[in-house]
């Protein structure tokens, strides 16, 4: 009994199944990525920021990754920019018609080039949103915008060390 038990769980085991998301199909010369200042041609100055340290972090987190700042240093360079961004209410209160709720979208752009030139990731056409709430009242008013980019920063840098380790 206990052989047909030991059996069937090697069998299970070695069904080809795995968790998903602990693909890495990058070379597997690559040890050290550099995470480059995202570029940015919108007013929101910030954002940049945040999406390069959020990716970074990222990387760190999942990847067995040295993340470094100089692309001299590195096997890979992973780069990106943010090509525009978008704000519009998408809640209004009926009574002052001013809007309650806003969604901000985000189109970007990112690559991971190796050091011999060969590039690894591209991805010209990204879009994210995230929503967020405005008070009605001018007195209670506290800008949700920079939270809402923070947590759309998050979103960006798991989407896309997902898709740079699966290679999706």
């Amino acid at each position: 009994m206990k052989g047909l038990l030991l059996g069937l769980a090697l069998l299970v085991s070695s069904c080809g199944y795995g968790v998903g998301g602990n693909t890495n199909l990058l070379p597997k010369n690559i040890h050290t990525v550099a995470v480059v200042p995202f570029g940015n041609g919108t007013t929101q100055y910030k954002l940049s920021t945040y999406l390069s340290e959020a990716v970074s972090r990222e990387l760190i987190a999942r990847t067995g990754y040295t993340v470094v700042a100089d692309p001299a240093k590195a096997d890979a360079t992973l780069s990106g920019g943010i090509a525009n961004i978008f704000t519009t209410a998408t809640v209004a209160d009926p009574v002052s018609g001013r809007g309650t709720g806003a969604q901000v979208i985000v189109l970007l752009q990112v690559r991971m080039v190796a050091k011999d030139g060969k590039v690894l990731f591209n991805r010209p056409d990204l879009e994210f949103r995230e929503r967020y709430e405005i008070s009605v009242d001018p007195k209670q008013y506290l800008d949700e915008s920079q939270a809402a980019l923070g947590r759309l920063s998050k979103d960006v840098a798991r989407s896309v060390v997902s898709a740079i380790l699966e290679n999706f």
